[in-house]
C-alpha cells in the first residue's frame, strides 16, 4: 500500500510540475522514455515553437527574438529557354515547362507544410515571367491558387528581342524593384529548383534561430550546390530543426533573406542585375563577405541542371524520387 500512495503522490507532484512549466513557458523531458509531457509529444517530433523557441536535445533552448510573420515567394520564370547560357540538356531531359511546373508543385506543397509548422505566417507567391506562353502562365497559376496561395504575376516588358542573359537579367532587376513592396522575408528562386516538402519550413527555423543568435538579419539557401566542396574553406557549422547549416561564401540566384537586407544592398544588386560580370553572382559573393549566408546540409532542393554541372545535382539527394513526388 504504501508503494501505491507513493506512486500516486508522484504523479501529483508530476502533473503540478508540468502546469508549471506551460505557465512560465519551459519544456521538459521524461529521460526513461524520451517524452515531453509540456508539450504532449514524443522524441523525433518537432518541439521547437515558431516565432516563441528553438529547441534541440543537448542544446537546449534557443528563445526567438527574430519572429518571422511574412513570407514572399518571388518565382522569375521563362518556359520558353531550356539553359541560359548553356546548349546541354538538363537532368531527365525534359522540356522547360516540365521543370517549371514541378518547381511550382513542390514549392506549394512545401508552403502548405510551412502554414502547419508557423501557424501564423502569411505567403504570397509573385511570378515574374519572361517570354512564357499564356497557357503556361495560366497552369502556373492556377497549381498556385488551387492550393489556397495568394498569388500575383507579372510579364517583364521588352524582352522579346533580347538574347538569353539579357532576358534573365531583366527578369532579375524587376524581381528586387518588386520586392520593394515587400514587408519580411522574401525568397528569390529560379524556375528549375525542385524543392523538399519541409524545404521552406527548415528554412525559416534556420532563419528565425540564427538571426536570433547573431542579432542580424542573414541569407539561407535552398540548395547544398556540389561546387562548394572543389574548394577546401574555412566554414561555421550550425545546428537548425532537423539539419545542419554551413556558412558559405558563394551562391546562385535562389536564396532567402529579409526586406532590410536587400534595401541595404539595393545599389550592388541592381549593378549585378545591370551589368554582367564573371561570374555572373560577383556582387552578390561580395555581399557575403560582410554577411551571413548558410547553406543546408543535406541539400533541401534540387537544382535542376545538367548532370555533369557543379552548379546542379547535390550530393546526398534522392533526385529521381524528388523529380517523381512533383508531378
Amino acid at each position: 500500500m504504501r508503494e501505491i500512495k507513493s506512486t500516486k503522490k508522484t504523479h501529483f507532484l508530476k502533473k503540478i510540475l508540468i502546469k508549471i512549466c506551460r505557465i512560465m513557458g519551459y519544456e521538459l523531458i521524461d529521460q526513461s522514455n524520451l517524452e515531453f509531457p509540456v508539450s504532449n509529444k514524443t522524441y523525433g517530433e518537432p518541439i521547437s515553437v515558431a516565432n516563441t523557441k528553438s529547441i534541440n536535445l543537448g542544446l537546449g533552448e534557443i528563445p526567438i527574438t527574430r519572429k518571422v510573420k511574412f513570407l514572399d515567394i518571388v518565382v522569375k520564370t521563362c518556359t520558353s529557354v531550356q539553359l541560359v547560357s548553356q546548349n546541354k540538356k538538363r537532368v531527365f531531359e525534359e522540356k522547360k515547362s516540365e521543370y517549371t511546373f514541378r518547381t511550382i508543385n513542390s514549392l506549394t506543397k512545401s508552403a502548405v507544410d510551412l502554414e502547419k509548422k508557423f501557424k501564423e505566417i502569411k505567403i504570397k507567391f509573385t511570378i515574374i515571367d519572361v517570354n512564357s506562353s499564356d497557357s503556361d502562365i495560366e497552369k502556373i497559376l492556377s497549381r498556385i491558387s488551387k492550393a489556397g496561395f495568394e498569388v500575383s504575376h507579372i510579364t517583364v516588358k521588352n524582352t522579346k528581342d533580347l538574347d538569353n542573359m539579357s532576358s534573365t537579367m531583366a527578369s532579375i532587376k524587376e524581381s528586387f524593384y518588386y520586392v520593394k513592396n515587400c514587408k519580411d522575408l522574401i525568397y528569390f528562386v529560379e524556375d528549375d529548383y525542385i524543392h523538399k516538402e519541409n524545404a521552406l519550413a527548415e528554412m525559416l527555423f534556420a532563419y528565425e534561430k540564427f538571426s536570433s543568435i547573431l542579432k542580424k538579419e542573414i541569407f539561407v539557401l535552398s540548395t547544398d550546390y556540389p561546387y562548394l566542396y572543389k574548394k577546401i574553406s574555412n566554414s561555421n557549422i550550425l545546428f537548425g530543426e532537423n539539419i545542419h547549416w554551413r556558412a558559405v561564401k558563394e551562391s546562385l540566384l535562389t536564396f532567402m533573406t529579409s526586406k532590410k537586407m536587400i534595401e541595404k544592398y539595393f545599389d550592388k544588386l541592381i549593378e549585378m542585375a545591370t551589368n554582367q560580370s564573371n561570374p555572373f553572382e560577383k556582387n552578390l559573393h561580395e555581399i557575403y563577405e560582410k554577411e551571413k549566408c548558410f547553406s543546408p546540409i543535406p541539400s533541401l532542393s534540387l537544382h535542376c541542371t545538367n548532370i555533369n554541372s557543379a552548379f546542379g545535382i547535390s550530393p546526398r539527394l534522392n533526385i529521381k524520387q524528388l523529380w517523381e513526388e512533383n508531378k
